[in-house]
């Protein structure tokens, strides 16, 4: 598969015989860039006012006011209206909001089924293929992750078809943090391998620590852990084919069946934290950051890391197990979308292509997050973390490892697997049965999917 990286450079568009400027993500042109279609990339003039819906808020909010100030300066003419409100009131209304005239001209759209598939098919989004032709997003955005972005028109096939949504230059993993100044303590040094992972919580329960810092309470945190797991052993096209419904992948193939067995090995070792059948994942997470567990598998931005913290912690990509290639969960933050009732597509998608470009990038890693897409951004100085975590996603790119969130396989896995890691833990299902739930949940959901 060939490796692709946005550059952030003007490139190059033939499409039939005529020559479009068409730009990689984040650039801009002065010339009249009329694709054949219609769409446009020229949006200097008159001036417009574009309606956003998100959910970022707080300190994400600073970042995205950043991002919409330096959209702003490149095109003084578009002036964006943000309204932001908290994740679940965005998704419960966006059908409906999208639906209205008055609406939204840009939204957040979620991955999978129900959501993004649910908009498309309903004609409720746009479907960007003329504005990824005109602004090369196609080439220019890796395999990998174009594919969480596509459905087909009548929203049946995720993974391929048209491209609906454009991701943000911001990054969310499924990874290992590792709390250093204890692993110095001990003598120890941060894992490259799963061997010398496990060689580390053997030494570090030996010293009287808890090894992994873990909650399993609420089923759908109990997860983080089988994910990451999953991805040191099963392969980024079997466990792609298997979420995108892509030819008959059986669950056993996805690597979840040894993901499972490797973590019950662990949890029957005493290396999670004890008695995490009661332990909600946020007091795992602060457990963590005070020093109860010297490694957690988490999602990248979920820890919030003091500036102190920010010294001792760091985080990694395990090669998978069985050689050197990274596989890791991983997509945007946020995947924005375009109303098809939007006055203004054609400012709409110049704002997209700036959400995907290099200058994203870069005002993501300025506030501390995680960037996507970008391998060339100025690292961030007084915060080795962030750069563990940049390093950890070069790798990813590098070899276009990144798989889509296991759960978006079904609109209920994560409930699924979640309560089957529960039994799990609890010794009440074997790793075989808790796949073979999986596959069962997969299965009901293909046959629903068949009948329309």
């Amino acid at each position: 598969m060939k490796k692709r990286h946005l550059m952030g450079a003007a490139a190059a568009l033939l499409a039939t015989a005529t020559v479009l400027a068409a730009c990689a993500p984040g650039g801009s042109s002065s010339s009249s860039t009329t694709a054949p279609s219609g769409v446009s990339t020229d949006v200097s003039g008159e001036d417009v006012t574009l309606k956003m819906l998100d959910f970022w808020q707080g300190e994400e909010g600073k970042w995205m006011d950043s991002v919409v100030a330096g959209f702003q300066k490149v095109h003084p003419n578009i002036k964006i209206e943000r309204t932001t409100q908290d994740w679940g009131q965005v998704m419960n209304t966006l059908n409906l909001r999208l639906a209205d005239p008055n609406g939204p001209d840009i939204a957040l759209v979620n991955n999978g089924w129900q959501s993004m598939g649910t908009l498309a098919k309903g004609g409720r989004i746009l479907n960007l293929d003329a504005y990824a032709a005109a602004y090369g997003w196609k080439d220019e955005i890796p395999t990998t992750i174009l594919r969480q972005e596509q459905f087909t028109a009548d929203g049946k096939q995720m993974g391929t078809g048209s491209l609906y949504a454009v991701p943000a230059a911001r990054s969310s993993l499924i990874g290992l943090y590792y709390n250093k100044a204890i692993l110095d303590k001990l003598g120890l040094q941060p894992p490259k391998t799963v061997d010398e992972f496990e060689k580390a919580c053997t030494a570090i329960k030996a010293a009287g620590q808890v090894p992994i810092a873990y909650g399993s309470q609420e089923k759908g945190a109990s997860t983080a852990i089988l994910f990451a797991v999953q991805d040191l052993y099963g392969s980024a096209k079997d466990i792609g084919d298997f979420v995108y419904s892509s030819g008959s992948v059986p669950i056993t193939s996805t690597g979840i069946t040894q993901a499972a067995a490797a973590v019950q090995k662990w949890n029957e070792a005493g290396w999670l934290t004890p008695n995490h059948q009661g332990v909600p994942f946020a007091d795992a997470m602060n457990n963590f950051l005070g020093g109860k567990g010297v490694f957690q598998f988490n999602y990248t931005g979920s820890l919030g890391f003091s500036a102190a913290q920010k010294q001792t912690f760091g985080y990694v990509q395990l090669p998978q197990a069985n050689g050197d290639q990274v596989v890791g969960t991983g997509s945007t933050v946020g995947n924005l979308a375009i109303s098809a009732k939007s006055k203004h597509p054609d400012a709409a998608a110049a704002f997209l292509d700036y959400m995907a470009g290099k200058a994203t990038a870069q005002t993501s890693v300025d506030h501390g997050y995680l960037p996507l897409l970008h391998n060339d951004v100025q690292e961030p100085a007084g915060n080795p973390e962030l750069a563990t975590e940049i390093a950890a996603q070069k790798k990813l790119d590098e070899g276009n490892g990144f798989v889509p969130y296991f759960d978006w396989a079904t609109p209920t896995m994560l409930d699924t697997l979640g309560g089957q890691v529960q039994l799990l833990l609890a010794g009440k299902v074997t790793p075989e049965q808790l796949a073979s739930a999986g596959q069962k949940d997969y299965d009901t959901f293909q046959a629903q999917r068949a009948k329309g």
